[in-house]
């Protein structure tokens, strides 16, 4: 669907970072994986993968150990003892991403929301994007992690702005919900599943996008 003719002006990019900004998706499985052998347990399933790729960390092990209590315990203690840098090798970032983030900079405000969280800080120094986006907030930052809007919420404060003025940009069923609780567009990347206001599966139409809804050029829609 096409955004209402009322909306304002889009002057900020919110992004999603796994699934949208990396491809991380094997970095997380080897990391749960890992988790769950020093806790004594079978490798995740697909259906479990799928769970943490989208959840934090926390709810990604209380998930994968629901029926196992003891076993929790011992996945907890075993991620206090692992280092994700280890498997930041494993990830990828989505083509063009770095190149369309820059080229909308100009126009309107760039800002991460994430539910990843102790390995965020680390992602930042490891690939600059703190030089990339004005602001970056993860699970560490909010009580309470997406879908809930905390986190879009916080953002739209520090820099003054309306959720009527921001485009989210996700790619999972948690980011749908987190936009429309936060009361932004979307774009969904990826996952023509989504209920969104753009559908896109490359970083150049993003960018078409976000300019155009800044008032900067056309903008394109795929239904």
């Amino acid at each position: 669907m096409v955004p209402s003719m009322v909306m304002k002006p889009v002057k900020i990019a919110i992004f999603d970072c796994d699934g949208v900004l990396f491809n991380s998706y094997e970095a997380n499985r080897a990391y749960y994986n890992e988790i769950a052998r020093m806790a004594g347990r079978s490798p995740l399933t697909e259906e479990e993968m799928a769970y943490c790729h989208m959840h934090t960390a926390k709810e990604s092990i209380e998930y994968i150990f629901r029926r196992d209590p003891e076993g929790m315990e011992r996945a907890f203690n075993a991620a206090s003892r692992i280092d994700y840098v280890r498997f930041l090798p494993l990830m990828a970032k989505e083509p063009g991403m770095e190149d369309t983030v820059r080229l909308i900079r100009p126009a309107v405000k760039t800002a991460i929301s994430t539910n990843r969280s102790t390995t965020m800080p680390r992602l930042i120094d490891i690939y600059g994007l703190d030089q990339l986006f004005d602001q970056i907030v993860c699970a560490l930052d909010v009580r309470r992690p997406k879908p809930d809007p905390e986190g879009v919420f916080l953002i739209l404060e520090r820099l003054g702005l309306s959720p009527d003025e921001a485009i989210y940009i996700g790619d999972s069923k948690v980011d749908e919900v987190t936009a429309k609780n936060a009361g932004t567009r979307l774009i969904a990347y990826k996952n023509r599943e989504l209920d969104a206001d753009f559908h896109t599966d490359n970083f150049d139409e993003i960018g078409k996008i976000v300019l155009g809804l800044a008032g900067k050029e056309p903008f394109s829609s795929r239904p």
